[in-house]
């Protein structure tokens, strides 16, 4: 397990910031009680924003997150697994390429199709096995676009829901596979694949943004 406790370059769980933003994690919980803890601090200490996208080292650097008000799915999982580690939990990226089905007109302009490549969640080894949670979207961006958070409860798998209501939510269409840390290089050359024209020039205003140098 020592690569999933790691301090890597961008899950770096030793700067200082993490010692102020985690300050009021009950330590002497178990485990568990402590993945749980760090779980909902996560998902709702950012406003949830896919339209600002930094796909460098620096950007995705998780102590770099932690002076965001916002934050996407990838940036949010990679502070949770840094989190994690610091209270020697393992952790591990997962990603997958989804489809999602509400609130996403605005995105979908941007990104010229429906697959939304690179989306990020987590996995912790808690109790003998590793166990997925997605912190992406806070309470906040649930009550915006009327659907349910999502809840974690540290034994089984907590994605996205399939449906919300009567509407479809989210679709999964691949998953990458798992990592120790954040796969930078494949990251943008899959945003490059699916999304060539974010690549052609920079694209930096207060709508959106996309930087990858």
């Amino acid at each position: 397990m020592d690569e999933f406790l790691k301090d890597t370059k961008l899950i770096d769980f030793n700067d200082p910031a993490f010692d102020r933003f985690t300050e009021n994690i009950d330590s002497t919980k178990s485990p568990r009680d402590i993945a749980i803890q760090l779980y909902f601090l996560v998902r709702d200490a950012f406003l949830y924003d896919p339209y600002h996208l930094n796909l460098t080292p620096k950007g995705l650097q998780a102590s770099a997150v932690l002076s965001k008000k916002r934050a996407w799915c990838v940036e949010k999982s990679t502070v949770l697994a840094a989190c994690a580690r610091k209270f020697r939990i393992p952790s591990r990226l997962g990603y997958a390429i989804v489809v999602n089905h509400i609130g996403v007109e605005k995105l979908t302009h941007y990104l010229k199709r429906n697959e939304i490549v690179f989306h990020g969640f987590v996995e912790l080894f808690l109790e003998g096995k590793w166990i997925k949670c997605t912190p992406a979207f806070d309470k906040r961006i649930c009550s915006i676009t009327g659907v349910a958070p999502l809840d974690w409860d540290g034994k089984t798998d907590s994605m996205f829901q399939e449906f919300s209501k009567d509407h479809q939510f989210m679709e999964y269409l691949h998953f990458y596979g798992t990592f120790n840390d954040v796969p930078v290089e494949l990251m943008n050359s899959e945003m490059k694949k699916y999304y060539p024209h974010l690549f052609e020039s920079v694209i930096n205003t207060k709508e959106f943004s996309f930087i990858t140098e």
